[in-house]
């Protein structure tokens, strides 16, 4: 998780002037003619999903904004349900955050007959059934499955704060593996900072260059210790291949620990507004923790001291590897 994240602001957003046409005339905001009236439920809905969407990518309000052209006042409407927004800007806002169109509006499956009948059949499945059903579809399109080898591949999800780099480092050199932290090899391809990654060239470079940085760390390390970063589930291609190909292990923690251990890193900007702070990672956690929890195995590093949820860690892993062998 970036820093620019957690001291994001995504509430009590202002109510700003009226924009002014061509002829100089003010345009009414629309919030002011729908207060009026009961919120329409549709775009109470779409405005959740907008959020939800804009949560698990880790974006902030404004910075999607900026990436779909729209103005923050109007994706602020847009999200809490009082803005009828054209087709044009729902279009927009679906590319930058990478989505389709169909998904923003709430129905994927709609493309084609073959997806129809397929939603049919998949409809109300539990979520045990549909993860069966995602593996048997891997090891048909051979993408990945229950039953590919995935070598001694340990990966750490979760959140920034979560302990990912310490107890990866820790559980390699225990293992003897390689230590992979994929934001590194990511601005090893970039030539830059993830953060100047984001800022030059957008999210959507990024997703680009930590699906290379991890094809690579696949092809290369069939041993290794790989730390990810906490927005890696996000993108459902690059999640796809880190299940198929690696042993997933999500590290979980107390959204105060996120917080104090990112501090603790030298990153101050959260303290600047450390409610709203705070608020923006429970909605990032919330957003993600359904894609985390696809993971194998989970352990929770607000339990107990680092030595004690290291030797979880490492015993966890024999048991993986014994398994896998």
């Amino acid at each position: 998780m970036s820093s620019t994240i957690l001291h994001s602001s995504d509430a009590n957003v202002p109510v700003l002037a009226p924009e002014r046409g061509a002829s100089g005339d003010a345009q009414p905001l629309m919030e002011e003619s729908l207060e009026r009236e009961e919120k329409n439920p549709f775009l109470v809905a779409l405005g959740a999903r907008v959020r939800e969407l804009r949560a698990r990518k880790g974006m902030a309000r404004k910075a999607l904004a900026h990436s779909a052209g729209v103005s923050e006042r109007h994706l602020a409407n847009l999200e809490y349900g009082v803005g009828n927004a054209s087709i044009l800007v729902l279009l927009q806002v679906a590319q930058a955050l990478q989505c389709s169109l169909a998904e923003l509006i709430g129905d994927v499956t709609t493309s084609s007959p073959e997806w129809l009948l397929i939603r049919e059949q998949l409809e109300h499945r539990d979520e045990a059934t549909l993860r069966r059903v995602r593996a048997a579809i891997g090891e048909l399109l051979g993408t990945g499955g229950e039953n590919v080898a995935r070598s001694s591949r340990i990966a750490l999800i979760g959140l920034r704060g979560a302990g990912k780099s310490t107890l990866g480092h820790m559980l390699a050199e225990e293992l003897g593996f390689p230590f992979v932290e994929l934001s590194r090899e990511i601005e090893k391809f970039a030539g830059c900072t993830v953060a100047e990654i984001q800022a030059l060239y957008g999210v959507n470079a990024y997703r680009r260059y930590e699906r290379r940085a991890l094809e690579e760390a696949i092809q290369i390390y069939p041993e290794a210790v790989i730390a990810t970063p906490g927005g890696l589930v996000s993108d459902p291609a690059t999640f796809n291949l880190l299940l198929a190909h690696c042993t997933t292990i999500w590290l979980q923690a107390d959204p105060e620990d996120h917080m104090k251990r990112v501090v603790a890193q030298g990153d101050l900007r959260p303290m600047a507004d450390s409610k709203e702070a705070m608020e923006d990672l429970r909605r990032i956690l919330a957003g993600r923790a359904a894609f985390y929890s696809k993971a194998e195995f989970s352990i929770n590093t607000s339990a107990g001291s680092l030595e004690q949820t290291f030797v979880a860690l490492r015993e966890l892993v024999s048991r993986a590897l014994r398994r896998n062998s």
